[in-house]
This record gives C-alpha cells, sequence and structure tokens, in this order.
C-alpha cells in the first residue's frame, strides 16, 4: 500500500471500515478529557471523524496525519476552520513531533504484517511525550483479507507491553452496532511516565 493506492481508496470511496462519524467508543472517551490544550495526532486519519468532533468541541492542538493528499483535502473541505498546519501529509513512520496523545481508528487496522506492526508501537512510543498515551480502538477478529486486518488482545497485548506500561485492552461494551463484538478499546502509556 503506497499513497497512490490510498488515494485511489477515497477516490472511489472504497473504505468499508469508514462509519461517517465518530464512533461511541471514541466519543465517549473524549467526552472525559478535561484538557482543551492536550496535543492529540490522529495518524493515518482517513476521514477524521474524531477530529472533526475533537475540534468542535474546542481542543485547540488536534493534528491529523495521512500519506494520501486526497484524505487531507476532502477533510479541509468539511472542516474549512480546522489549521491548515494541523493537516500533516506524512508517513507516520517517519513522523517527528511530540503529542499528548495518539488516538488510533482504523489506522493499525491496516497494517497487514508483524512487522509493521511492530514499528507502529515502536514509533507510537517515539512520538510521545513523556506522560503521553496510546488510546483507541483496535479489532478482535480473525481476518487475514484486508484492509481491515484482524487480530486479539493476546497479541496486541503482547505488542505494546514492549514499550507501554500499563497497557489496558477490554472489549467495546459501546460499541456501534455493526462493530459489536469485534472491537478493543486500548489505553496505553508510554512507558517511563508516572
Amino acid at each position: 500500500m503506497d499513497d497512490q493506492s490510498w488515494n485511489e481508496r477515497y477516490s472511489s470511496s472504497n473504505t468499508p471500515w469508514n462509519t461517517g462519524s465518530i464512533t461511541t467508543p471514541l466519543k465517549e472517551y473524549i467526552d472525559q478529557l478535561d484538557n482543551k490544550h492536550l496535543k492529540i495526532l490522529i495518524p493515518g486519519c482517513g476521514h477524521a471523524h474524531e477530529a472533526v468532533y475533537l475540534h468542535r468541541q474546542g481542543f485547540k492542538e488536534v493534528y491529523v496525519c495521512d500519506w494520501a493528499q486526497l484524505a487531507l483535502d476532502n477533510f479541509k473541505k468539511r472542516v474549512p476552520d480546522f489549521p491548515a498546519d494541523h493537516l500533516l501529509r506524512a508517513d507516520f513512520f517517519k513522523l517527528e513531533i511530540k503529542v499528548d496523545r495518539i488516538m488510533e481508528q482504523t489506522f493499525f487496522c491496516t497494517l497487514e504484517t508483524p512487522e509493521q506492526r511492530a514499528a507502529y508501537a515502536e514509533q507510537a512510543s517515539k512520538i510521545l511525550k513523556p506522560e503521553g498515551k496510546l488510546v483507541g480502538l483496535l479489532f478482535e477478529m480473525d481476518k487475514k483479507d484486508g484492509p481491515p486486518f484482524g487480530g486479539n488482545r493476546k497479541e496486541y497485548k503482547a505488542l505494546f507491553d514492549k514499550h507501554f506500561d500499563p497497557v489496558v485492552i477490554a472489549p467495546c461494551y459501546n460499541s456501534i452496532k455493526p462493530r459489536a463484538g469485534k472491537e478493543l478499546f486500548i489505553i496505553a502509556s508510554k512507558k517511563g511516565s508516572s
């Protein structure tokens, strides 16, 4: 998968994971955040429904990253008052930024190989500030043809334990109906956080 193939996906609306709006688990997590100045990154943002919600709730430091220019262009059309310098056309694995939160929603599930997923966990740890957290959704399903690709709680825990402590992964109790029983919520604190 490369930037051209992802642009083609967005051009043809070939994004079957797109829910059309923020999903309940992330909305309810965001609604508990008091600090509107947290620097939040949404990698592989795609349609970035979470960024729209965060922005409209008054969060000032929301950044979206995608290597598909079309995804960022479509987002800017939908949210014209979103700061242009917070739209990052970049490869997540090469980003040099420091953030308080990484919000995961369907980017991790585009990574097929164990090596890519291990690199994701390492890069997430690198770009998080000392008290930073990775939060969001992972798919729990046996799905080899994707994206989205699946996985399970045990393998996710082993993967993130290398760079995060504690790592809490639990089944979502508030998934939207099409995803019920297939989602896990992760909250992982960067190792060394107090």
